[in-house]
């Protein structure tokens, strides 16, 4: 595989069309890197499409996948894999990451599913990561997710997660506020969950908001304020494992830049808080 070192540093936001100019006309010192989802980009041009070249051609970036598909029993998409290889080339992208979990099934279900926590399914999922990375020529970051529903479950979601981590020899993508709506809506520790992550595979980490259903079901909107316990829960990661970087998601009722720039700026004081940002190298 592809031995080119890349580094990410700090706090970043998902770069998202409503914000896109006022990122471009006025880049807020604070944001570290940006995101966005492959899927949303590569067929745009005109002045959203050389809008995005201005800015990757200033700020590192990672790519954030939508619809892989990286559990489903569909063959592989492999077109749409080179195509992000060739977006990725093109804007000098150099990590990639996508969700664990599946969205299609004889075509696209526009939603993200949860996968069976079985050995069959980690045998599966594995091989398929590696078939991706394999033509990407380097390694990806996998997502833990939010699931509502456990259908074939034999074994725990961390133990599922790691061994599918484990198998395919892939990164991991830390997401917080998913740690968090699992825990309340399956009745588990999050800091037990937090623990048992491969640290040493942490590439970045997703924070976000939620809406609150009710007092057992939490819905991850990304369409709300980061809650008290998800910030503690993100301190708790960097006392585990030192600072990474990480990622404030806001994908509905997004505010202006100096709103975002509040949790933006949260993150930070968290990070320095517990020292100096640790440096991540990706392969």
């Amino acid at each position: 595989m592809d031995t080119t070192q890349y580094l990410i540093h700090g706090a970043g936001l998902g770069l998202r069309r409503p914000i896109l100019n006022q990122l471009l006309e006025s880049p807020p010192k604070e944001i570290g890197f940006y995101e966005v989802a492959p899927e949303n980009w590569i067929t745009i041009g005109g002045k959203f499409g050389k809008a995005l070249r201005a800015m990757t051609e200033r700020f590192d970036f990672v790519c954030h996948g939508l619809s892989l598909s990286i559990g489903s029993t569909d063959p592989l998409d492999e077109p749409f894999i080179r195509e992000i290889k060739n977006f990725m080339a093109e804007h000098q992208i150099k990590l990639y990451s996508e969700h664990l979990s599946y969205c299609s099934h004889g075509g696209h279900l526009y939603d993200l599913m949860p996968i069976p926590f079985t050995s069959e399914a980690i045998t599966h999922v594995a091989g398929r990561i590696k078939k991706v990375q394999d033509i990407l020529e380097q390694k990806i970051a996998i997502e833990n997710v939010s699931y509502y529903a456990a259908p074939g479950q034999e074994m725990a979601e961390i133990d599922f997660f790691n061994a599918v981590i484990e198998e395919a020899d892939c990164d991991v993508l830390i997401d917080i506020n998913n740690i968090y709506v699992n825990s309340i809506n399956h009745n588990y520790d999050a800091e037990r969950f937090l623990r048992a992550i491969p640290s040493h595979r942490i590439a970045y980490a997703h924070i976000a908001g939620h809406y609150v259903e009710a007092e057992d079901f939490l819905v991850d909107t990304h369409g709300a304020d980061i809650i008290d316990p998800v910030w503690d829960l993100l301190t708790k990661a960097y006392e585990l494992y030192g600072v990474f970087p990480t990622l404030l998601e806001r994908d509905f009722n997004i505010p202006a830049v100096p709103e975002l720039l509040k949790e933006v700026n949260n993150i930070i004081d968290i990070q320095n808080s517990w020292g100096t940002q640790k440096e991540k190298r990706y392969a």
